[in-house]
């Protein structure tokens, strides 16, 4: 659904009342924001795919260090789009990388747990080191609804490193 106003003379919509019109406006407004938003943060799982892809394929040609920065590069529209970007954990849980926040590259996150009390980063790492590649779902604090929300993230191992790109279940 697309949401349109027609303000030419002949929708009559320059001739309402001022007031009428700021109603009007506020109405479509709160109708139409709502599917905006929620078109935003629904993301299919091949995009997430698709991003961790992009990351192998430049570690690949550009090296470790070009990687890690440009993830970190938040002006990056390969590695940032809306609420998708990647992270890059070492296999001993320590944050290498991350498109979101910066101030956890470096820190040992091994026994970061989610809601229900799931090591995550250890899990991630279990999927690297066995499968090589997989999904993990987990609970997590959506930060556009502040709500503990499903989440799930797709992993792949990258050298002595895994990347992953995750995506909230709606």
């Amino acid at each position: 659904m697309i949401c349109t106003l027609g303000v030419g003379s002949s929708s009559g919509y320059l001739e309402m009342p001022i007031a009428r019109r700021t109603i009007l406006m506020a109405g479509l407004m709160a109708l139409c924001a709502p599917m905006a938003s929620s078109a935003a943060e629904t993301r299919a799982p091949a995009e997430a795919v698709a991003m961790v892809k992009r990351v192998m394929e430049k570690f690949r040609t550009d090296g470790a260090e070009a990687t890690f920065k440009a993830v970190l590069d938040k002006s990056s529209p390969e590695f940032h789009d809306g609420d998708l970007y990647p992270f890059v954990y070492d296999m001993n849980g320590v944050m290498i990388a991350t498109g979101a926040r910066a101030n956890l590259v470096g820190m040992s996150l091994i026994s970061l747990k989610d809601q229900d009390g799931r090591y995550l980063v250890r899990e991630m790492i279990a999927i690297a080191q066995g499968p090589g590649s997989g999904w993990l779902e987990y609970k997590w604090p959506n930060p556009q609804t502040n709500k503990i929300e499903a989440k799930q993230t797709y992993i792949e191992k990258m050298g002595d490193y895994l990347v992953g790109v995750g995506i909230w279940k709606h």
